[in-house]
Protein backbone atom coordinates (compact mmCIF):
# COMPACT_ATOMS: atom_id res chain seq x y z
CA UNK A 1 0.00 0.00 0.00
CA UNK A 2 1.61 3.32 -1.11
CA UNK A 3 1.85 6.15 1.70
CA UNK A 4 0.14 8.72 1.60
CA UNK A 5 2.43 12.34 2.17
CA UNK A 6 -0.47 13.66 4.08
CA UNK A 7 0.29 10.46 7.14
CA UNK A 8 3.52 12.37 7.56
CA UNK A 9 2.01 15.90 8.15
CA UNK A 10 1.93 16.75 11.94
CA UNK A 11 -1.96 16.88 13.56
CA UNK A 12 -0.88 20.47 15.52
CA UNK A 13 -0.62 21.75 11.66
CA UNK A 14 -4.36 20.74 10.96
CA UNK A 15 -5.50 21.18 14.36
CA UNK A 16 -5.92 24.90 14.37
CA UNK A 17 -7.72 24.38 11.14
CA UNK A 18 -10.58 22.42 12.78
CA UNK A 19 -10.58 25.23 15.26
CA UNK A 20 -10.72 28.06 12.80
CA UNK A 21 -13.59 26.18 11.10
CA UNK A 22 -15.06 25.44 14.08
CA UNK A 23 -15.26 28.91 15.88
CA UNK A 24 -15.86 30.54 12.16
CA UNK A 25 -19.50 28.85 12.27
CA UNK A 26 -20.27 29.94 16.31
CA UNK A 27 -18.69 26.05 17.61
CA UNK A 28 -15.95 26.44 20.17
CA UNK A 29 -12.73 24.40 20.40
CA UNK A 30 -13.91 23.02 23.44
CA UNK A 31 -15.96 20.82 20.81
CA UNK A 32 -13.59 20.30 19.04
CA UNK A 33 -11.68 18.81 21.64
CA UNK A 34 -14.83 16.94 22.73
CA UNK A 35 -15.21 14.93 19.07
CA UNK A 36 -11.22 14.05 19.15
CA UNK A 37 -11.49 12.84 22.15
CA UNK A 38 -14.73 10.78 21.53
CA UNK A 39 -13.47 9.29 18.39
CA UNK A 40 -9.91 8.58 19.57
CA UNK A 41 -10.00 7.72 23.20
CA UNK A 42 -7.37 10.56 23.97
CA UNK A 43 -7.90 12.80 26.96
CA UNK A 44 -6.87 16.47 27.09
CA UNK A 45 -3.42 16.06 28.44
CA UNK A 46 -2.40 13.27 25.57
CA UNK A 47 -3.71 16.31 23.38
CA UNK A 48 -1.21 18.91 24.51
CA UNK A 49 1.22 16.62 24.30
CA UNK A 50 0.87 15.41 20.57
CA UNK A 51 0.18 19.20 19.52
CA UNK A 52 3.60 20.10 21.46
CA UNK A 53 5.55 17.15 19.93
CA UNK A 54 4.05 17.78 16.34
CA UNK A 55 3.29 14.27 16.16
CA UNK A 56 2.51 13.52 12.61
CA UNK A 57 -1.31 11.88 11.30
CA UNK A 58 -0.08 8.48 11.50
CA UNK A 59 0.94 8.13 14.69
CA UNK A 60 -1.97 9.83 16.13
CA UNK A 61 -4.17 7.85 14.91
CA UNK A 62 -2.12 4.57 14.79
CA UNK A 63 -1.68 5.26 18.93
CA UNK A 64 -4.88 6.43 19.58
CA UNK A 65 -5.71 5.02 23.08
CA UNK A 66 -9.63 3.89 22.35
CA UNK A 67 -10.99 4.74 18.85
CA UNK A 68 -14.77 4.72 18.67
CA UNK A 69 -16.61 1.83 17.65
CA UNK A 70 -19.41 4.28 16.44
CA UNK A 71 -16.97 5.81 13.91
CA UNK A 72 -18.71 2.81 11.49
CA UNK A 73 -21.57 4.86 12.24
CA UNK A 74 -19.99 7.92 10.23
CA UNK A 75 -21.72 8.26 6.81
CA UNK A 76 -21.70 10.84 4.33
CA UNK A 77 -19.30 12.87 1.92
CA UNK A 78 -16.07 14.93 2.64
CA UNK A 79 -13.90 16.24 -0.04
CA UNK A 80 -16.12 14.57 -2.91
CA UNK A 81 -15.90 10.95 -1.33
CA UNK A 82 -18.29 8.92 0.49
CA UNK A 83 -16.50 8.11 4.05
CA UNK A 84 -17.49 4.76 4.38
CA UNK A 85 -15.96 4.03 0.50
CA UNK A 86 -12.76 4.54 1.66
CA UNK A 87 -10.39 2.01 1.37
CA UNK A 88 -7.17 2.75 3.01
CA UNK A 89 -7.66 2.28 6.76
CA UNK A 90 -5.72 5.24 7.97
CA UNK A 91 -7.06 7.49 5.55
CA UNK A 92 -10.52 6.67 6.49
CA UNK A 93 -9.96 7.72 10.50
CA UNK A 94 -8.38 10.91 8.84
CA UNK A 95 -11.89 11.41 6.95
CA UNK A 96 -13.71 10.18 9.63
CA UNK A 97 -12.42 13.24 11.99
CA UNK A 98 -13.23 16.03 8.51
CA UNK A 99 -16.43 14.79 8.40
CA UNK A 100 -17.46 15.29 12.28
CA UNK A 101 -15.21 18.64 12.11
CA UNK A 102 -17.83 18.97 8.97
CA UNK A 103 -20.84 18.25 11.03
CA UNK A 104 -19.91 20.91 13.54
CA UNK A 105 -19.22 23.48 11.94
CA UNK A 106 -22.80 22.77 9.68
CA UNK A 107 -24.94 23.40 13.15
CA UNK A 108 -25.37 19.52 13.72
CA UNK A 109 -26.02 19.52 17.69
CA UNK A 110 -22.92 17.00 19.13
CA UNK A 111 -25.78 14.43 20.43
CA UNK A 112 -26.11 13.59 16.79
CA UNK A 113 -21.97 14.39 15.95
CA UNK A 114 -20.83 11.64 18.48
CA UNK A 115 -24.12 9.56 17.61
CA UNK A 116 -25.26 9.25 20.40
CA UNK A 117 -29.01 8.77 19.33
Amino acid sequence: MPKHRIYSISFASVYPHYVAKAEKKGRTKAEVDEIIFWLTGYGPGELATILEDRTDLETFYTNAPALNSSRALIKGVICGIRVEDIEDPLMREIRYLDKLIDELAKGKKMEKILRAG
